[in-house]
């Protein structure tokens, strides 16, 4: 489970930010999550459980912003759905497309703390 890895580190950057702001209380965590990212949601708030007994972030409520994939194809710049694949083919014109714009976001977006 790497999901445990990921949310030790961003505990880490929230400990570190609550730090360097004199928080004493870590009231919210929002994690963008990417579909393609390989990091699965519910295993995030399972690690989030764990990782944050006994820290500032200790009842924190934690969201996840699911972030889908989406892709753009060069030729017709239509933007599209993509799937697991990385590589897609345009609904409108058919040509084959792997440049991803969104989907592969594992990151920490917002720490609400007082």
């Amino acid at each position: 489970m790497h999901e445990l890895g990921i949310m030790e580190s961003a505990m880490a950057a929230v400990l570190r930010t609550a730090g360097e702001n004199r928080a004493s209380r870590v009231h919210r965590i929002v994690l963008r999550v990417g579909s393609l990212s390989g990091a699965e949601p519910d295993a995030l708030r399972f690690a989030f459980d764990i990782v944050a007994r006994g820290t500032p972030a200790d009842g924190a409520v934690l969201d996840i912003d699911e972030v889908p994939a989406r892709a753009v194809c060069p030729d017709c710049a239509l933007e599209f759905d993509a799937d697991a694949a990385f590589i897609t083919e345009c609904p409108r014109c058919r040509r084959i497309c792997g440049d991803l714009r969104q989907g592969r976001e594992l990151e920490l977006s917002r720490i609400e703390m007082s």
